[in-house]
């Protein structure tokens, strides 16, 4: 089953890339990527992580992606080879502000040192 959960993920993270990508023409959405997904055990559910290069393009980007989740579960289930397509729930991945704060914080850190 793991097996079959993580192809599926892999299979909707990159169908959800192209469709932002190439048939999502807003311009609000600014430059985003998906960094992830994850499918629920019965495939009923997918929660996509997704980051924004510029900050001030987040609000938007979400409010931009919330607005088009219909239109992006109907192309994705397009490409899908299950009964069902999953509901897909946009997440803001601060993932990568972490880092950043993190190697920030070790630098300082280091440069005390010396």
């Amino acid at each position: 089953m793991p097996d079959r959960q993580s192809r599926i993920e892999t299979i909707i993270k990159k169908n959800i890339a192209e469709i932002i990508t190439y048939k999502l023409k807003d311009p609000h959405l600014g430059f985003c990527t998906i960094t992830d997904v994850k499918v629920s055990k019965d495939f009923s559910y997918a929660t996509a992580l997704v980051s924004f290069i510029l900050e001030k393009d987040e609000k938007p980007g979400m409010k931009t992606l919330e607005k088009a989740k219909g239109f992006i579960r109907t192309e994705l289930s397009k490409t899908l080879d299950t009964r069902r397509c999953p509901e897909i729930r946009f997440v803001l991945d601060d993932g990568f502000k972490k880092e950043a704060q993190i190697t920030e914080a070790l630098a300082r850190a280091n440069k005390k040192e010396n």
